[in-house]
């Protein structure tokens, strides 16, 4: 099942799409997808909707961000050993965290406002995923049990706030509006395989990201297990779980986005975001 949230900025609703990818609205089943409407029970009570019997919405409407009241937005870097081989870090032994403010959070298709006139902002490709249910300490056997499903993300970044005059990653990372993340919440029962998910990321129409899930070093249940040792994570939550290579810092040289560049990013099975810079 693929939920998603549409309407005017600030104004979305939740809905999913059909099999022939109508949008259909889910107003009046569930408030937002969020919280406690991504948990096992609820996606199954979903799922069991005739999706005909749901009003149809405009194709016209806007697609929003695919998750609403995002409570922690956590990242982990360097996840891909050729990646952080290009940025010129060794591959980490434990999974290498940080957090974006949730006001990084925007539609799959909206404009990005490049901060203060910014010439070193950076694209990061990434799988995201969203938890089901809270959980604290688990496994890595038991930490699937916990998760709802996974999405398209793209963990924009500005590197001279994250590595240069200021060099604080959270700043760098945490620019309004620098992480589209969508179209679409993919329920973990249709995506099947998240370790074998092809990631690209196409700027301008130059292919600068064509990477795989399969590279990650630190996997999704891995993940998942070793930030809840530490953190509860609650239901809604999203990790945004790192990028393959290249990335336009480790281009030679560099590459940075610039207005009017149009950012097209793509997860094998979870959708296509496409962001214009301004």
């Amino acid at each position: 099942m693929k939920l998603l949230r549409y309407g005017p900025v600030g104004q979305e609703k939740p809905g999913m799409l059909d099999a022939d990818g109508n949008i259909r609205s889910l107003v009046g089943k569930i408030d937002d997808v969020s919280g406690a409407n991504l948990s096992a029970a609820k996606i199954a009570e979903l799922q069991a909707l005739d999706p005909s019997s749901l009003e149809l919405v405009d194709g016209s409407v806007r697609v929003g961000s695919c998750l609403g009241d995002i409570t922690n937005l956590i990242c982990i870097g360097l996840n891909f050993a050729d990646h952080a081989a290009e940025t010129g870090n060794p591959i980490p032994k434990t999974p290498v965290m940080f957090a974006k403010h949730t006001s990084t959070v925007t539609g799959p298709n909206d404009d990005i406002p490049l901060i203060n006139g910014s010439d070193r902002s950076d694209w990061e490709v990434e799988l995201g995923v969203v938890i089901g249910e809270n959980c604290t300490k688990v496994s890595e056997e038991d930490a699937m049990d916990y998760v709802a499903g996974f999405f398209t993300a793209n963990d924009v970044s500005e590197r001279r706030l994250q590595k240069g005059e200021a060099g604080q990653w959270y700043h760098g990372k945490s620019p309004d509006n620098y992480a589209p993340i969508g179209p679409w919440v993919v329920t973990k029962d249709e995506v099947g395989d998240f370790n074998n998910l092809g990631m690209q990321c196409v700027i301008s129409g130059t292919t600068r990201q064509n990477g795989n899930s399969k590279t990650m070093i630190f996997t999704v249940p891995q993940l998942v297990s070793y930030i809840s040792q530490s953190t509860t994570l609650k239901a809604g939550d999203a990790i945004l779980t790192g990028t393959p290579p290249g990335v336009g810092v480790g281009h030679d040289p560099m590459v940075f986005l610039k207005s009017g560049d149009e950012m097209v990013t793509a997860i094998d099975k979870l959708g296509e975001q496409r962001n214009k810079i301004v």
